[in-house]
């Protein structure tokens, strides 16, 4: 029989990735943490984790064994609070993976306020348009641009967003006038890097404005908006990025708009871990309440 206090080390050596910032949360030595994990490694007679130098990674046997350390750790918590009479502070970490301008602009602004809730709580956002697997544990939350088609995930819609063609003013007014669709055959253009698009949800430039003069292209959706903002050219950028510019303009705001969505999507085994729920719940009720802001309003 294993000792199941082992499972409080491997749980956090899974979320932490380091035997020294592990040890700093469990309040104890690494080798303390890795003294444990090997005990419990030889006890299940399994190899959990593999160590490279980004870390400790989960092997098949540590991702079939997480689900199962999650749902003890949840069912601890809940005794606790249902037997003892006590509200326990929800502690640990969770990951979030979501597009970079929403991580950047939306989301991370408003962690004081969740922090303020849940102290014990540390959130690792990772802002980019790569896709993060949830069944490989690469991250415990995951907001996309559509729901997921497979896999054992609970999703569901967060919000609509809009993004406009916008133009520095300066820029405007130093090249032709743009009264119609016609009139964008001159002007110079800022976008993605085609190759590098991973979310087809993305592929939207081309579809919008046809046969642009792009000038620019990154794959980072902060390097466009910089380039736009300072001149470089005009751009489809997020209504959320743009609002507070007094130096954009909206160009043709009746003949190029799109729409897109957020979706979130979580493991269904990490479902009901409490402080996995309560990221859910900040993330969800924080984009549902900035609509307005959201679609441009």
């Amino acid at each position: 029989m294993y000792n199941w206090n082992d499972l409080r080390f491997f749980l956090e050596l899974s979320r932490q990735g380091k035997l020294v910032r592990t040890a700093t949360r469990l309040h104890v030595d690494h080798t303390t943490v890795s003294r444990r994990i090997t005990a419990l490694e030889k006890q299940l007679d399994v190899r959990l984790f593999d160590k490279s130098p980004r870390g400790y990674q989960l092997t098949d046997a540590g991702l079939r064994l997480l689900p199962m350390a999650e749902e003890i750790e949840t069912r601890s918590t809940r005794l606790y609070q249902d037997i003892a009479g006590k509200d326990a502070r929800l502690s640990g970490t969770v990951r979030i993976s979501m597009p970079e301008a929403l991580g950047s602009l939306i989301i991370a602004p408003r962690i004081v306020d969740f922090r303020k809730v849940h102290p014990d709580i540390e959130i690792e956002l990772v802002a980019e348009t790569r896709r993060m697997s949830l069944s490989k544990r690469e991250a415990d939350i995951a907001i996309n641009l559509a729901r997921p088609e497979s896999g054992r995930l609970i999703a569901w819609k967060l919000c609509d967003y809009r993004l406009k063609l916008y133009g520095q003013r300066e820029y405007l007014s130093q090249h032709p006038p743009i009264n119609n669709l016609d009139d964008l055959a001159p002007h110079s253009f800022v976008s993605y890097i085609d190759d590098l698009i991973e979310m087809p949800e993305l592929r939207f430039f081309e579809s919008t404005i046809k046969n642009a003069h792009v000038v620019f292209r990154s794959s980072n959706v902060t390097a466009q908006f910089n380039a736009i903002l300072n001149g470089t050219g005009l751009g489809l950028v997020h209504c959320f990025m743009a609002q507070n510019q007094q130096s954009l303009q909206i160009v043709l705001t009746n003949e190029i708009s799109v729409d897109r969505s957020y979706w979130l999507s979580v493991h269904e085994d990490l479902r009901h871990v409490a402080r996995v729920d309560a990221v859910c719940d900040f993330v969800t009720r924080v984009l549902r309440d900035e609509r307005g802001l959201m679609m441009g309003e």
